[in-house]
């Protein structure tokens, strides 16, 4: 869990050029919506919906760990917490 936080406050601070500790995550699973978290940028308030998550966590894939990885191979899941496989 605290890795797709990770991931999505990089790829939010690059996406609105803001420093990484003003970008706040709360990841959120609904059974009807599904997967999605909201975030805080710089104290403004937005919600991202599963294929931005997964779009932060590819990203974040490529430049911590220099492995690129498409959408198709990440899984979403949450039992106690939020966790995210990777195919």
């Amino acid at each position: 869990m605290d890795e797709i936080v990770n991931a999505v406050c990089l790829h939010m601070s690059k996406r609105h050029e803001v420093p990484v500790d003003s970008v706040e995550v709360e990841l959120l699973y609904d059974e009807e919506q599904g997967f999605s978290a909201e975030v805080w940028v710089q104290g403004r308030s937005r919600f991202i919906i599963e294929a931005n998550l997964k779009e932060a966590i590819m990203q974040y894939m490529l430049t911590e760990y220099d492995q690129r990885v498409f959408p198709s191979q990440i899984t979403l899941d949450v039992e106690d917490e939020i966790w995210a496989d990777i195919a």
